[in-house]
């Protein structure tokens, strides 16, 4: 494991939630022959790098599949561009250039979970505007490196919220508030997230099941 490796390892450890599982893996060459035949025709149009990190990302899923106990297991991509999962598990996939990431948890616990990875870079002052809300901006005082952190965080807050409402969401949908870790959908929904900063940014969102008080 090298030193970009283990500090991001360290820093998901760190914002870990209980029953949900993270993991990473830097994209190499020949894991574009990771994706298994069910997986391969969605990415057949896909340049190379596409296909590779797609199949970085589903090494990651398999491995987390075994820590469920289950066998591994094709996660198709469906029309709208979700993975599909095996029965009784929700989970999310991401990547930037260089590292893949996934995260996974049981049906029985959580709806869904959303999982993001960006470099851990300033966004562009001029794309702030564009993800941020007016609200949103007041806070972070036009900070473009936090402006990165809530590009993320909608991110895995879309990839939570579709599988369960079937609802596109534009980023001024999204209200976060990174004091308390939630962010409020525009239909009214209230969802949870955990972040992290290393080498990457990475932002998880959560839905879990209610309880019997809900």
């Amino acid at each position: 494991m090298n030193a970009t490796t283990s500090q991001l390892a360290r820093a998901i450890e760190a914002m870990s939630v209980p029953g949900i599982l993270v993991d990473h893996r830097l994209i190499a060459d020949g894991d574009e022959l990771a994706l298994l035949p069910a997986e391969v025709a969605a990415f057949a149009g896909s340049v190379l790098k596409v296909r590779r990190a797609s199949g970085a990302a589903r090494i990651v899923a398999r491995m987390l599949l075994s820590r469920f106990g289950r066998e591994p297991h094709a996660i198709p991509k469906s029309t709208a561009g979700m993975p599909v999962w095996p029965d009784g598990i929700v989970g999310s996939l991401a990547h930037d250039a260089n590292v893949a990431i996934a995260a996974m948890a049981a049906q029985t616990e959580f709806q869904s979970v959303g999982i993001d990875i960006e470099p851990a870079e300033p966004l562009a002052p001029d794309l702030l505007s564009i993800i941020a809300t007016a609200k949103e901006r007041d806070r972070i005082e036009d900070d473009p490196f936090r402006g990165r952190l809530l590009f993320s965080i909608k991110e895995a807050i879309y990839k939570a919220v579709y599988p369960v409402d079937r609802t596109f969401l534009d980023h001024h949908d999204v209200e976060v508030s990174l004091a308390d870790s939630t962010a409020v959908v525009r239909h009214g929904r209230v969802v949870r997230f955990r972040h992290c900063v290393a080498s990457h940014v990475v932002a998880l969102a959560f839905i879990p099941v209610p309880g019997p008080a809900a």
